[in-house]
């Protein structure tokens, strides 16, 4: 074949294949699977929970807490999880964090002053028992006996124990001092054993 004559054919076979590049169809990107909702993230979170798979209701939760930075669900029902768990550590900082988001929760709130009171109570009962709580924190603890008493509106933490009725003379309804509120023999030895 001579070159001017092949001139053309090429020009026309590329004019035939960029008609027919343009002729097919655009194939869609593939669509990432979107992010479930936080009410989907809660209630796996949940059901997880109820099955005893504690680490994976608590992984749930953090992926929610970080999907969704700005709401304090997820923040809080782990608070709540650890709380439950008594590691009461742990509850107070994810309840801090779900203060963060909202400053009025008051299950956040109550989650920080309970758990503060069990780990205080906890390391006090300790110290009390190795003898060191002595000096600088016996007052602070005492102090914090009177913040607590105000806070409550309370003079007494503990009520005194009642003594129960003697055999011969019980009364209908009397039941054993525990039954009535009285406190538990060797609660004189943890002042905060009441609040627990």
């Amino acid at each position: 074949m001579k070159p001017a004559t092949m001139l053309p054919r090429i020009a026309c076979l590329a004019s035939a294949l960029l008609l027919t590049a343009c002729a097919t169809p655009e194939q869609p990107a593939p669509q990432k699977p979107s992010a479930p909702t936080l009410a989907q993230v809660m209630s796996e979170a949940d059901a997880a929970a109820r099955a005893g798979q504690f680490e994976r209701a608590m992984t749930l939760l953090k992926v929610g807490g970080t999907s969704y930075p700005a709401d304090k669900a997820p923040w809080l029902q782990m608070a709540q999880m650890k709380f439950d768990r008594g590691q009461y550590g742990d509850a107070i900082g994810h309840a801090l964090e779900a203060l963060e988001r909202d400053p009025d929760d008051k299950v956040a709130n109550s989650i920080i002053a309970v758990s503060g009171l069990r780990l205080s109570g906890k390391a006090l009962a300790d110290l009390s028992r190795q003898n060191n709580l002595n000096g600088s924190l016996r007052s602070e603890a005492q102090d914090l006996a009177k913040l607590l008493r105000a806070s409550i509106g309370e003079e007494v933490l503990l009520p005194p124990a009642k003594r129960p009725p003697a055999a011969g003379k019980r009364t209908a309804g009397s039941g054993t001092p525990a039954a009535k509120g009285a406190a538990a023999p060797g609660s004189a030895a943890d002042p905060f054993s009441g609040l627990k």
